[in-house]
């Protein structure tokens, strides 16, 4: 049986860590949502690249828009991942307490 000092103690580290995981969500959305702006961007200017004819325009589009908005796409893919990763882990916290835990 566990100590009623042992069982607040879990209970108050389990509502820290969800107070984490809830900033980490938070984060998580945001990247979400800027990632999907950078997907239609990058396809935006993916289908106007491919109806344009003038070489220099292309060239300029592609150092000026498509890179960019590829490098910034990539980038929050990265991102996103190592936000997933940390919900994860966060979660694993979590439950595991809750496992150890259960009368709260």
């Amino acid at each position: 049986m566990m100590d009623d000092y042992v069982k607040d103690a879990l209970q108050e580290w389990k509502e820290e860590l969800q107070g984490q995981k809830k900033d980490i969500d938070e984060e998580y959305e945001k990247v979400k949502t800027e990632l999907q702006l950078y997907s239609y961007k990058f396809g935006i200017t993916k289908q106007v690249l491919q109806s344009t004819i003038n070489e220099e325009m292309i060239k300029n589009i592609k150092a000026t828009y498509q890179e960019p908005f590829e490098e910034k796409y990539n980038e929050l893919k990265a991102q996103l991942k190592k936000l997933e990763d940390k919900r994860n882990v966060y979660n694993m916290f979590v439950e595991k307490i809750e496992q150890t835990n259960p009368a709260k």
